[in-house]
């Protein structure tokens, strides 16, 4: 194991408008989980409100950051989720969802570009939502999704740091 390698695991979103809180309650879920199950040294488990610069802070030097966000895609399917990566500094992704934030992840991503801020691998998590609406808790599809995703992203940090150590 690369006792130097940093990961960031970072929920976006806001708590107060349903689920749009989905990237925090990830995030909420991996550290309940790491209480028993703990992550990898290096591993950083953080919050952001979307803010593109506040983003940028948080991933720069990291060897892998894993982003978890709401987003709105029409025709939507609450609770399905996507994969996306950074490619040749350009998100590559499919379907037609967007981050549910004013500015979104891929403008966060150009500008850490330009600054030469972007982190070594960079990871998306986009959760379609239902409901964004002022108001406490996910709606039940969205709120489905939180445990596997929190398991998913648990193995996929497990493999980066498993990979990086046999380099």
């Amino acid at each position: 194991m690369n006792l130097t390698t940093r990961i960031a695991v970072i929920g976006v979103g806001n708590e107060f408008r349903h689920d749009d809180g989905v990237g925090w309650a990830v995030v909420a879920r991996l550290a309940e989980r790491a209480e028993e199950w703990p992550l990898p040294s290096g591993t950083a488990l953080l919050l952001c409100d979307g803010d593109p610069a506040r983003l940028i802070t948080l991933w720069e030097d990291a060897d892998l950051a894993i982003v978890v966000d709401a987003a709105h895609a029409h025709p939507g399917h609450p609770g399905r989720l996507h994969r996306l990566e950074l490619d040749g500094g350009q998100l590559s992704q499919t379907g037609s969802a967007t981050s549910s934030h004013g500015l979104g992840l891929g403008d966060a991503v150009e500008l850490a570009r330009e600054l030469n801020r972007l982190p070594g691998q960079l990871v998306v998590y986009a959760i379609e939502e239902a409901d964004s609406s002022l108001g406490t808790g996910l709606s039940a599809p969205v709120a489905a999704i939180v445990e596997p995703l929190a398991e998913r992203i648990a193995e996929e940090v497990a493999l980066h740091v498993g990979s990086a150590g046999s380099r």
